[in-house]
C-alpha cells in the first residue's frame, strides 16, 4: 500500500481495502453526494462537487468494476452538480438517486425511474399550510426533489429546536399518506418507504457481482448502506466503510461505526486519488 493511501484503523477495513487492491477489476466504490463528494451548504441547490472530485473518479473509475454515488438527489440533479456527464474515464460510473429509484447510467446518459409514490403528492400539495397551521414558516424551507420532499431548519433561529419540534408532526403527516420520516442533518425528508441507500446499494452489489466494496458517506441517511456493507461483510464480502467529516462535525452515529474518517470532501477527493494511484502502482509491480 502506498504511504499516501490512509490505513483504515479497523482490521475488518484494511481487509476490505486490501481485497480491493488485490482485484480492483471486481470492486465497487459507493459514494454519498452531499457532505461527501460536495461540502454542505445551506442552499441546497447551490451544492456542487468539490472541484477534485471529477479528476479523482474519472482517475479512478477505469480501474473498477463501477463507481456508483447514492443519494436521496433526483439522479438528473446529482449528474448536473456533480458534472459527471460526458467526462473520460468516468464510463464505469452510475448515478442511484432517490435512493434507488432512478438510475442514471454514465454508458447511456439516460435516466430510468420507478413510478412515482401517490402519497408524494398529496404532502406536496399540503406542506405549505401544513407548516404554517403550526408556526413552522420562520427560517424553515421545502426543498423539492421529485420523489420527495424534505423540510430544513438550518436558517432558523434555533435549528436544532426547529428540528426535534418538527419530527413528531411531519412523522404523523408522513405516515398518514403512507411515507416515511428519515432524519438527517438539520433536515426532515418525507419519502415513500423501502427507499433507502443500503437497499439500493445491495442491489447494486448483487448486479455486479461485486467482490468487495468501498462506501463512503457523512449522515444518518448513510447508515443503511453502512449497514447493508457490514452485512455483506459478516456473509464474506470484504468491505470498507469511510466518513467523510471533520471529528468536530461527524455524526457519532456513523463515525463510530466507520473504518476510516476523512475530514471532508476535500480529504474524500484526497483519498479517492490516492486509491487509483495505489492501484496502478500495484498493476505496474505486477507486470515487472
Amino acid at each position: 500500500m502506498v504511504s499516501s493511501l490512509p490505513r483504515p484503523a479497523t482490521a475488518v477495513g484494511r481487509d476490505g481495502l486490501a481485497a480491493l487492491l488485490a482485484r480492483p477489476g471486481k470492486a465497487v466504490v459507493a459514494l454519498d453526494f452531499d457532505g461527501t463528494l460536495a461540502e454542505i451548504v445551506p442552499d441546497p441547490e447551490r451544492a456542487r462537487a468539490h472541484p477534485g472530485a471529477v479528476p479523482a473518479l474519472a482517475a479512478l473509475a477505469p480501474h473498477v468494476a463501477s463507481v456508483a454515488v447514492v443519494t436521496g438527489r433526483p439522479a438528473g440533479v446529482a449528474v448536473r452538480y456533480g458534472g459527471f456527464a460526458g467526462v473520460p474515464g468516468l464510463e464505469h460510473l452510475v448515478v442511484l438517486g432517490h435512493y434507488g429509484a432512478e438510475r442514471w447510467d454514465a454508458v447511456t446518459g439516460t435516466v430510468r425511474a420507478a413510478a412515482p409514490h401517490p402519497g408524494v403528492a398529496t404532502v406536496r400539495a399540503e406542506l405549505p399550510g401544513f407548516l404554517d397551521r403550526i408556526g413552522a414558516w420562520p427560517g424553515t424551507w421545502i426543498e423539492e426533489k421529485g420523489r420527495a420532499l424534505a423540510v430544513h431548519t438550518r436558517r432558523a433561529d434555533d435549528p436544532e429546536g426547529a428540528f426535534e419540534a418538527l419530527k413528531g408532526p411531519l412523522g404523523d403527516l408522513a405516515a398518514a399518506h403512507g411515507l416515511v420520516l428519515e432524519p438527517g442533518r438539520l433536515v426532515l425528508e418525507l419519502r415513500p418507504p423501502g427507499m433507502d441507500k443500503g437497499l439500493a446499494l445491495a442491489a447494486y452489489l448483487r448486479e455486479t457481482g461485486a467482490a468487495s466494496v468501498l462506501y463512503a458517506g457523512d449522515d444518518l441517511g448513510d447508515i443503511p448502506a453502512y449497514t447493508a456493507v457490514e452485512k455483506l461483510r459478516s456473509e464474506g464480502l470484504p468491505g470498507v466503510l469511510v466518513c467523510s467529516a471533520a471529528e468536530s462535525a461527524a455524526v457519532p452515529d456513523l463515525a463510530e461505526r466507520a473504518d476510516l474518517t476523512v475530514a471532508g470532501p476535500a480529504a474524500l477527493v484526497d483519498f479517492l486519488a490516492a486509491l487509483a494511484r495505489a492501484i496502478e502502482e500495484r498493476a505496474e509491480e505486477q507486470s515487472d
